[in-house]
């Protein structure tokens, strides 16, 4: 998933002092979450973070019509659990219209729409302070990111990154996104030594992409890691923002 953060009009923090004083817009995944189902799978994250955080959540746009999508070795249960809830950014096999991040491809189906969904929110709710991502929605973070440090869209203006389980996409048509100019945003990227959707040398090939990227390791899978004893890396990176 995605999701963007912002602190309130150029970056002041709220005067009422009860509210968070960072909004993230957050990008969801194609694991089969819509936004409302994807608040429930960083709930803990949301709790732990309250006072210093707003999440504000997006969906992608994209059905997905196949399950081959990128939890194909590692299938996780939600919520309600139909095809229904299967969206994605985009698509690694364009005729089946399925997702797997471990697919090499030429061309992709379906990134240039997600790009303008999050435009299009960032308009409507923003302004954010910085944007999170989750798996696929962590790999299009790093897109937006990309986009923003070559000054390709004026309105996209994050000022940090949380990528978690982020990956390079293998799609050639990609290429792009990892060319250009180091991405200079401060970044977080948070991956579990676990992880058997997207394993962890995946994340750790992101890495260079970015300028002095800060890292969060956790001993688990696939899932946002947010216990008691994460609170602190997480809270050391935002409180520069």
């Amino acid at each position: 998933g995605l999701l963007p953060a912002a602190k309130g009009e150029n970056g002041a923090p709220s005067p009422a002092a009860n509210k968070p004083h960072s909004r993230i817009n957050h990008l969801n995944s194609t694991e089969r979450k819509n936004g409302n189902s994807f608040r429930e799978k960083t709930g803990a994250l949301r709790k732990l973070l309250k006072k210093q955080v707003e999440l504000v959540y997006i969906s992608a746009p994209h059905q997905v019509s196949a399950i081959q999508n990128e939890a194909i070795h590692e299938p996780e249960k939600t919520a309600s659990g139909g095809d229904e809830d299967q969206k994605g950014w985009w698509f690694s096999d364009v005729h089946a219209r399925s997702f797997n991040a471990q697919q090499e491809c030429e061309s992709s189906l379906g990134l240039e729409e997600s790009i303008e969904t999050v435009k299009t929110a960032v308009k409507d709710l923003g302004p954010f302070d910085g944007i999170l991502g989750f798996s696929q929605g962590a790999a299009l973070v790093a897109m937006l990111c990309a986009l923003q440090e070559q000054k390709l869209e004026a309105v996209f203006n994050f000022r940090f990154a949380i990528l978690v389980a982020g990956f390079r996409s293998a799609c050639s048509q990609h290429i792009r996104f990892y060319e250009g100019p180091v991405i200079a945003i401060p970044s977080l990227h948070v991956f579990g030594q676990d992880d058997r959707v997207i394993p962890e040398e995946m994340s750790r090939d992101l890495l260079p992409v970015f300028d002095g990227p800060q890292i969060l390791i956790h001993p688990g899978g696939h899932f946002v890691p947010a216990a008691s004893s994460h609170r602190q890396t997480y809270q050391d990176f935002l409180k520069k923002f």
